[in-house]
């Protein structure tokens, strides 16, 4: 069973690096958290090291970028790992052919930015769907919107057998105080309906490669001395308990109604949740501090 900590302060000096999760965690897509701020600040200063890991279907400096305008003091990190980090070298090496059919928003253009790190990148081109080999998915055009608005489009994609790259695995996010679609709620109704998506963010294996490389950039950490922080528990702890990893849940992120979680988390409510999603995060806190 997960052990309930006030705050991270209890369990940080036994680990030399964490894997932390930002929307929900860190910030909640408008505002950072002060709390959870000063607590990433105070590991830092006693020598520890912080990997930002998120499902932001965009580079790592767009990522950054976008971290200066909400305002997350730059103190508080090391280096930044994402999902559209991951999903973008599968992309330019020909994951899901040349020609992708885009679904997204405007500001998620820079997926497309070259990526340098490549060796004779495939060159992307955008199309519309019937000309498409595959589709890059970094989310509904309206997060707010009906998913079924998509389906005509999934259709016909499942029935031209191209593949989906999910550039975030999400399924959805509290922006303030309204939930959004991401792209991992289209990538669930296309495989449900029969096609293929590739999935590159938590809690699949290539973010976390991706991770401990830009963690051994900075200094070699073993596994064990790795923790990890989030509030998803089909992402975030998921994933850390697939590659071993210790993680702390926050619980008032996106499970904060089924936790029932104020401060902290209610002890039976939590335990009920844990049990009904057959997930047991080493830790759980109410909110990162």
């Amino acid at each position: 069973m997960t052990r309930i900590i006030e705050q991270l302060s209890e369990v940080s000096a036994n680990y030399d690096a964490m894997f932390v999760d930002l929307w929900g965690c860190v910030h909640n897509g408008r505002d950072p958290f002060p709390e959870a701020v000063a607590a990433l600040k105070a590991y830092r200063a006693k020598g520890g090291i912080v990997v930002l890991v998120t499902n932001a279907p965009r580079h790592r400096a767009s990522v950054e970028v976008q971290l200066g305008k909400i305002g997350v003091d730059p103190d508080a990190w090391d280096t930044i790992a994402t999902s559209g980090d991951s999903a973008r070298a599968a992309m330019f090496t020909g994951a899901v052919g040349q020609n992708v059919f885009f679904m997204g928003q405007p500001h998620d253009f820079s997926f497309f930015d070259p990526l340098k790190l490549i060796e004779d990148p495939v060159a992307i081109t955008r199309v519309p769907l019937d000309q498409a080999d595959g589709i890059v998915c970094c989310g509904p055009v309206d997060p707010l919107a009906d998913l079924d608005a998509h389906k005509g489009e999934l259709m016909l994609a499942k029935q031209k057998g191209l593949p989906l790259l999910c550039a975030n695995p999400d399924i959805v996010v509290d922006r303030g105080e309204v939930r959004e679609w991401c792209a991992g709620a289209l990538a669930k109704m296309y495989t449900e309906m029969g096609g293929e998506s590739l999935y590159f963010g938590k809690p699949h294996p290539p973010i976390y490669d991706l991770a401990r490389r830009r963690l051994a950039q900075i200094s070699y950490v073993a596994d064990d001395r790795i923790l990890c922080v989030g509030d998803g528990i089909l992402t975030d702890v998921r994933g850390a308990i697939s590659e071993n990893l210790d993680c702390v849940f926050i619980s008032g992120g996106l499970a904060a109604a089924e936790t029932k979680t104020t401060y902290q988390p209610d002890p039976a409510a939590l335990k009920a949740y844990l049990q009904a999603e057959n997930m047991s995060p080493t830790f759980t806190i109410g909110f990162l501090r």
